[in-house]
């Protein structure tokens, strides 16, 4: 490995190594990062999925942007306070946070993804309520959309070396190494007194997560949509989904957030699965009980959907009336001052005429 420039290595896929920078261009001598470009990558793409899928649960779509918009940007918000809180708790971390550092050292890293759903997850009910929107079918559609940009957003951490897990036993295929990773010490622990053994690979969680998120995307998507039987219930397999794995991989990170040796996100993410599939259980048998409708099936929604399918036809028809409009006095002041075909001469001719006219 080139220990000069900045690298990752699959020695056991194949030989050579591969170059990473994490800047991606200037703007205004400004670096973007690639890490924040998957990140944008990956809401966007989310955000798209769920307004391409609001009709499907009952939603306008218009309400569910206006939501979503919110609810984005304040649950980057809930991410970075959840990682930075979680972070001063430890004690064995320097450089702890405060209320400046908290967003002016954000582009040093640090995000936490349950923090951006709880955060993200309250603005939107909030939001709802404002709008007098229904809060459980957005979830079912906020829950693909999740997955979507966790799995994308995951490659950034490929990008900066991070999030990676505990030494393998040395012959994993996909086992990982690479400038920063070597630094780690848990990495250096692995190595031993031995110089000679540099060649530590670790588990690339990053990617055992990504493939975790599409899994369970292709999952929601093609199954737990067709079986929902309540609403509410595609967003708590989706807890339940991400919740076992993100259990598991949690336990090879060697990065993780501490509250003394407990694992925060490990801890949380097995309680939110259990309880997930209990309320998948027990909703699904009251839902079979009580024969209660999905909000997509009600008159409500029914009228819902149509009267916004006239509001968007009536505006498209009102802008089409305004273009003509506008086409038409256009003409009207072009036709207006347009010359004679017959030119200056013609009009000279027809004053003399009458002129000879009015001497007669």
């Amino acid at each position: 490995m080139h220990l000069l420039k900045e690298s990752v290595e699959f020695p056991n896929l194949f030989s050579g190594d591969i170059e990473i920078n994490r800047v991606a261009f200037k703007l205004f001598e400004i670096d973007i990062y690639w890490y924040g470009i998957l990140i944008a990558v990956g809401v966007v793409l989310g955000f798209l999925y769920a307004m391409k899928r609001s009709k499907k649960v009952g939603l306008i779509s218009d309400n569910v942007f206006d939501i979503a918009f919110i609810s984005i940007i304040l649950g980057f918000v809930g991410a970075r306070v959840y990682y930075c809180f979680f972070y001063n708790l430890d004690p064995d971390n320097e450089n702890k946070y405060n209320l400046i550092t908290v967003f002016s050292k954000i582009h040093d890293g640090g995000l936490a993804i349950y923090g951006g759903i709880i955060f993200g997850v309250i603005t939107a009910l909030i939001a709802c309520r404002v709008k007098k929107s229904p809060f459980l079918p957005l979830l079912d559609i906020a829950a693909p959309a999740i997955l979507i940009g966790q799995s994308i957003g995951r490659w950034g951490n490929f990008i900066n070396q991070e999030c990676f897990g505990a030494p393998t036993a040395g012959n994993l295929p996909w086992g990982m190494t690479g400038t920063k990773i070597a630094l780690d010490p848990v990495v250096i622990a692995a190595m031993g007194a031995s110089v000679e053994k540099t060649n530590i690979l670790v588990h690339p969680c990053f990617l055992y997560e990504s493939l975790w998120c599409i899994t369970g995307f292709l999952l929601i998507h093609f199954i737990a949509n067709k079986i929902r039987s309540f609403d509410g219930e595609v967003f708590l397999y989706f807890v339940l989904w991400y919740g076992s794995g993100r259990a598991w991989i949690e336990a090879l990170r060697t990065d993780s957030l501490y509250a003394g040796s407990i694992k925060i996100s490990q801890v949380i993410a097995i309680t939110s699965a259990v309880l997930a599939l209990i309320m998948i259980v027990y909703f699904r048998i009251s839902a079979k009980k009580d024969n209660k409708p999905l909000y997509v099936n009600t008159d409500i929604s029914r009228e819902g959907l149509e009267g916004y399918e006239i509001k968007l036809k009536l505006d498209k028809e009102k802008a089409e009336a305004k273009k003509a409009m506008k086409e038409a006095k256009k003409d009207s002041v072009q036709h207006t001052a347009a010359p004679s075909i017959l030119g200056d001469d013609a009009e000279d001719g027809k004053t003399e005429n009458n002129t000879s006219t009015s001497k007669e």
